[in-house]
């Protein structure tokens, strides 16, 4: 087996110029190493262009010794995957990756504001303002006008307690 060694930069016009070389050369199985998030551009730039593009389990493809420079594993990992010695990974679909990422950020953004949440309840309670006693949670309509009544200069614990709200 011959290899042809070209390096690419991973910007869109490098990424761009790997496409068209592999294009060029007839390929029709391209496969790359999964490390970290930077397979993410590479795969994402080809995807669609090739018969068949492998993303493999950089486990499965480093548990075979001898491979010690970056052109050494990618001399290696056409080897392998030409003889069947290793199997693609799973890559959902764009529109499912979409949603993942999008069900990712929704949980960040959530845990966000719990986080805020609970260090407002904190900084109440080292101020000695127990307002979960009046109001059901710290961040409830009741709570919400207490503490803009606070900010606005009302001490009064009475006037304060008669703004929590029943059901």
């Amino acid at each position: 087996m011959t290899f042809t060694k070209e390096t690419f930069s991973t910007t869109r016009k490098g990424l761009e110029s790997l496409a068209q070389f592999l294009i060029d050369a007839g390929v029709s199985t391209v496969v790359m190493e999964a490390t970290g998030v930077y397979w993410k551009p590479v795969y994402y730039a080809l995807e669609g262009l090739f018969p068949q593009l492998w993303l493999c389990n950089a486990q499965h493809v480093k548990n075979v010794p001898g491979r010690k420079t970056d052109l050494a594993d990618a001399e290696w990992l056409a080897d392998v995957a030409a003889h069947g010695m290793v199997r693609p990974s799973f890559v959902p679909p764009p529109e499912i990756r979409e949603l993942r990422e999008l069900t990712r950020y929704r949980k960040t953004q959530v845990d966000a504001r719990a986080r805020e949440i609970q260090r407002l309840e904190k900084v109440l309670q080292d101020a000695g303002i127990k307002l979960t006693s009046v109001a059901s949670a710290v961040w409830s309509a009741s709570s919400r006008e207490i503490i803009e009544a606070l900010i606005a200069g009302e001490r009064d614990p009475a006037v304060l307690a008669q703004m929590a709200k029943s059901r």
